[in-house]
């Protein structure tokens, strides 16, 4: 019962995000994590060390259901499921005036986007990933 409950939660959240993930460069194929472990840096300077790129995240959602923070735990999401331990966030971009009033009169989509990169921290055990900067 407890976890369909959770599940229907996380749905929820999810819903109104899709966020799809690539793969990069030659990096090994990992088990995913729990979400809480994945660590979200505004910067690749704020990386507490050194770190592989894992996969490249797109997110989008329409504007008038989504906000930044579901934006990113959706990438949060993905990135657990490729094994990441943290996410790079890139562009985050959101509509304009005109196309927010142009979609409620027409019928369309307005659509908030945003790019991130997914990385594995490297690290003796870890401890290093769950760190919150």
């Amino acid at each position: 019962m407890a976890v369909s409950v959770a599940a229907a939660c996380l749905l929820s959240t999810l819903a109104c995000v899709q966020t799809n993930a690539v793969r990069l460069g030659t990096a090994p194929a990992r088990a995913a994590v729990a979400e809480s472990l994945v660590v979200i840096y505004r910067t690749a300077e704020q990386v507490p060390g050194a770190y592989q790129e894992i996969g490249l995240l797109d997110s989008g959602g329409e504007s008038s259901w989504t906000n930044d923070a579901r934006m990113i735990n959706a990438m949060r999401h993905k990135a657990a499921e490729l094994g990441a331990t943290g996410i790079i966030l890139d562009a985050m971009s959101e509509p304009s005036a005109e196309a927010k009033v142009a979609a409620a009169f027409l019928g369309t989509d307005a659509e908030r986007k945003g790019k991130a990169i997914a990385i594995y921290v490297v690290g003796n055990d870890g401890s290093a990933a769950a760190r919150e900067r």
